[in-house]
């Protein structure tokens, strides 16, 4: 045994295991079971052209060697970005802790208690800091949130608004470059004119429905925009604040002068820079826009018993569902961020922040009284972290890099320095004898922080926040661990047992690849830094995009989308500005099959386009005649078609290249949806089945843990004449010649994560990830052919082999009054995370293994369905009283002094051997998610406050 191999840690199955799970399917070989699974017409007829694999020391020696060429300055640049501490014990315990970060989306709620408590945390942190009604479970970052506040002020228009076609958003010129890039590339295809200016001099024209505001002002100022609010409601012009949350504990929140929106980054609680990224966005809002709200909605409910619950509200309203009828195409979060960012509110408690707010105010204060002395005077009238002082940027720049220290230069003469809660004393007085070096003056030290302040006073905070216990509770480090692993042991992760979730690759996440999320070159760089001082980041992007290129077999990648859904509508925007750069304005059809993910339609919505809809035969595959009859139809409108390959279905379609023919016959582009690549790589590619751009989930083919819901990557990959569009950065230069705008705030958007599709690749080269494709197809058919003698499989390829995943038809166990979903609540009892539940088709279960399950955890799950079936076929729609309607099964119900059920302990609990040695209790009984959404409530808040 090699042990050397990264590939032999990350595949599951031993070699012995291949040859049995071979044997059980039916095939000689891995290469025949390819040769029936894949048409031979798109196999690559050469290995993926990379560098030899690396060991996991290797690696480790390697990216901590490249990681010493980043090189770490103290950051005072702002605009959204700051140091920050990131407390030990949620590092150690949330960061670095795979029972945090390989959770998957909390749909399964009730083995999701634990990570929808810490989300609901940092929902209530956002609701009382802004000062608003309702919040989301956090979107991708500050800019896109930002987007989402015009898509949704734009939805609830008035209906004289809409009639009247009301479509100018009036920015503030104070907002930040980022954000403004991200809204001017979000507003034009969905209709919106946005009219930047001076909030001072807006005239309130009723040709306007709503105005963004930036407070503090990008620069530092803080405005006092009440009379803003006042006159804007008196004309119907909504107002969304985007507001730095620190500063929000010392500042009248918006929501108290009038806002309808307030957004923001919580970067800044405890979570580290990254290069940009990933950062959880917050969004808060009035309850009666909460079905116009983007993203998810943690909500409090009761189960089976009364007793209180959380889970997803409102799930309806999610921009999956909406399809073509979408405002946004949001499907994830940023949960693991937004969990830190909870649990360091829960660590501080409103006090602690207070502290640290003020700190970090009075370290400002205490910076312009000494350049006051200096004669450098500073320019805002009113502050909380951010000063612009008036110097000369050519001969402070190289002192001030001298001494590692990056301040914002504005222009040539004005100079921007936001502080931060890692700004010591230390830290000014090393700012002081910058400037005093600057203007020829003797430095000066101070000994401690000044104490007046520089907040006008009409804008202090009054209210009081954060006044639930959990937020006044956990302000030890043992009280805060033991909090944190109460809230793990109640949710079912990766580090337990196979999630097996089909269209989700739920593959490992290993250590090697994790490791240097946590060094400190490689986590604490401002993602507006020079670039000549990340040239370690620089290289390690530039690498994972040609590794990207090579695997896709594509000429260009761009890393910024930070989702899947982001990818989609950043490739979308790539094929519009290559027609529009041709003089095609008038290419607006997106062909979109009828089996395609809901995002799909969500994404060609947002991108201005006129979605229609190809048949899908009674096979599961793409109607081809009707896609070519389409084709033809619009081919002179024709944009592009969405397609997924393999199919959603779990098949790769034999008349791929034909199809991706017919719409290059008629004009289009064909954008290949990167869910399924896990079933590609090393195989096949999207150049060699003719797409144009794809979009790649980093988080599901590439290693990227789901961390219960997001962080996710989403690069978009294109051929060569898409190149030119790839997006820009207003900040850092970035995209191709005739770039879009920004799809994300930051330059490589959640750049810290790359690391981890970096390592990824750079470990298993061409041979290894070749291999993980070739199992994880082994793995999915072995459990097929365990399965289907006792579950319907719905669709295959034309050998009767699945790709990656396959479907389980669950719809005819109606008849003995058995839903999918019991089949999903009572696969908790035997310690396993459902499958896909009704996707792509409704009554199904759709399986994807992944190849890091090795034959004893694939035998593990087939038993429990396998004993499922069998209670299934025990089960009446007579007689409901059964294990699977009453699944799951909690601690409490075992262990009372009661049994009410016709069916013993050990049936519900216990149901086969290898439970009894690793038992998972759900900590609550199943879930009511009607009553959660006739009250809703999304905060701390018990539910008797929401109640009349």
């Amino acid at each position: 045994m090699n042990t050397s191999q990264f590939a032999l840690r990350h595949i599951g199955p031993r070699e012995e295991e291949v040859s049995q799970m071979l044997e059980t399917i039916g095939v000689e070989s891995v290469d025949q079971l390819i040769y029936e699974t894949v048409p031979s017409d798109i196999l690559l007829k050469t290995p993926l052209n990379l560098p030899p694999a690396m060991s996991e020391f290797e690696y480790l020696d390697h990216i901590t060697e490249l990681g010493k060429q980043n090189k770490i300055f103290e950051s005072y640049l702002g605009l959204g970005y700051h140091q920050c501490v990131v407390p030990a014990v949620i590092q150690r315990n949330i960061f670095e802790n795979p029972g945090w970060y390989t959770a998957y989306t909390p749909y399964q709620a009730e083995i999701a208690q634990g990570r929808l408590e810490a989300i609901l945390n940092f929902q209530t942190v956002a609701i009382e800091l802004s000062g608003m009604e309702i919040a989301n479970a956090s979107l991708l970052d500050e800019a896109t949130a930002g987007a989402e506040a015009m898509a949704l002020l734009f939805d609830v228009r008035s209906r004289e608004q809409k009639k009247n076609n009301v479509c100018k958003l009036f920015v503030s010129e104070e907002i930040l470059p980022q954000t403004l890039s991200v809204l001017q590339t979000r507003a034009t295809p969905i209709g919106v004119e946005i009219v930047v200016g001076n909030h001072e001099t807006f005239d309130f024209s009723d040709e306007f429905y709503a105005a963004i505001l930036q407070y503090p002002g990008k620069h530092g100022q803080i405005f006092d925009y009440a009379d803003f609010c006042k006159k804007a409601k008196e004309k119907d012009i909504k107002v969304a604040v985007a507001a730095d949350i620190l500063s929000l504990v010392v500042l009248t929140p918006p929501g108290e002068w009038g806002a309808d929106v307030v957004f923001g980054t919580t970067q800044r609680f405890g979570i580290p820079l990254g290069y940009g990224g990933p950062h959880a966005a917050y969004f808060a809002t009035k309850e009666e826009y909460k079905r116009s709200m983007p993203g998810r909605i943690i909500g409090v409910t009761q189960d089976a018993n009364g007793n209180r619950a959380l889970r997803m509200a409102l799930q309806t309203r999610e921009q999956h569902i909406k399809r073509d009828k979408a405002t946004s195409n949001i499907c994830t979060a940023q949960v693991l961020l937004a969990v830190m960012a909870g649990m360091y509110a829960v660590y501080h408690g409103p006090k602690g922040l207070a502290f640290i707010a003020n700190r970090v105010h009075q370290s400002a204060v205490t910076i312009v009284n000494a350049l006051n002395k200096l004669g450098v005077y500073q320019t805002n009238d009113a502050y909380f972290d951010t000063i612009v002082v008036k110097a000369a940027a050519d001969v402070v720049r190289p002192i001030a890099e001298s001494k590692k220290c990056n301040f914002l230069y504005i222009d040539a003469q004005t100079i921007g320095i936001s502080v931060n809660e890692t700004t010591s004393i230390k830290s000014i007085n090393k700012i002081i004898s910058i400037f005093a070096e600057a203007v020829g003056k003797e430095a000066f030290e101070v000994s401690s922080l000044d104490s007046e302040s520089a907040l006008p006073q009409s804008l202090a905070r009054t209210s009081k926040f954060l006044t639930y216990d959990v937020f006044n509770s956990y302000h030890s480090e043992s009280a805060l661990m033991r909090y944190i692993k109460k809230l793990e042991r109640k949710d079912l992760a990766l580090n337990h047992s196979m999630i097996s979730l089909g269209s989700c690759t739920m593959k490992l996440n290993a250590a090697a690849e994790m490791l240097p999320l946590s060094m400190a070159k490689w986590n604490n760089i401002h993602p507006f830094a020079p670039v000549e001082q990340a040239q370690g980041y620089q290289t390690m992007l530039k690498r994972l995009e040609e590794q990207l290129n090579v695997v896709t077999g594509f000429a260009g990648t761009t890393l910024q989308p930070n989702s899947g859904a982001q990818g989609e509508y950043a490739g979308l925007m790539v094929i519009r500005a290559y027609h529009h750069s041709r003089g095609d304005f008038h290419r607006n059809v997106c062909l979109i099959p009828a089996s395609a993910h809901g995002t799909n339609p969500a994404s060609a919505a947002m991108a201005g386009m006129k979605i229609v809809v190809t048949k899908t035969m009674d096979n599961g595959n793409i109607d081809v005649a009707d896609l070519r009859e389409k084709a033809t139809q619009y081919k002179d409108e024709l944009s592009c078609l969405m397609v997924t390959y393999p199919s959603t279905h779990g098949v790769y379609e034999s008349a791929i290249r034909e199809i991706t023919g017919i719409i290059h016959e008629n004009g289009g582009q064909v954008y290949m949806d990167g869910a399924n690549m896990n079933a590609q790589v090393g195989l096949t590619n999207p150049a060699t089945i003719g797409a144009d751009v794809c979009h790649l989930n980093l988080h599901k083919t590439f290693a990227i843990p789901h961390g219960g819901g997001g962080p996710g990557v989403g690069p978009i990959c294109v051929a060569a004449h898409l190149v030119p569009f790839l997006p820009s950065n207003p900040v850092i230069e970035t995209g191709g010649s005739q770039a879009i705008t920004a799809i994300s705030a930051a330059p490589w958007g959640s750049a810290l994560v790359c690391l981890i599709s970096y390592g990824y690749i750079c470990m298993l080269g061409s041979e290894g990830l070749t291999e993980a494709t070739k199992i994880a197809i082994l793995n999915a058919n072995y459990m097929k052919a365990r399965l289907e003698a006792h579950y319907p499989i719905l669709y295959t390829g034309e050998r009767g082999r699945a790709a990656h995943e396959m479907i389980l038809d669950c719809r005819a166990f109606k008849a003995n009054g058995i839903e999918v979903t019991d089949i999903a609540k009572r696969l908790m009892d035997y310690g396993f995370h459902a499958p896909t539940v009704s996707f792509p088709v409704a009554g199904t279960l759709m399986i994807e293994p992944t190849e890091s399950e090795d034959q004893a955890e694939l035998d593990r799950f087939c038993d429990a369905m396998i004993a499922i079936r069998a209670e299934i076929a025990a089960s009446s729609a007579e007689e409901p009283n059964n294990p699977l309607k009453n699944a799951p099964h909690t601690l409490p119900m075992l262990t009372s002094d009661t049994w009410s059920f016709p069916y013993s302990r050990e049936t519900a609990a216990f149901p086969l051997p290898y439970v009894v040695e690793n038992k998972f209790w759900p900590s609550v009984r199943r879930v009511d998610d009607a009553y959660g959404d006739r009250n809703l409530v999304c905060s701390c808040a018990p539910i008797e406050a929401y109640m009349e």
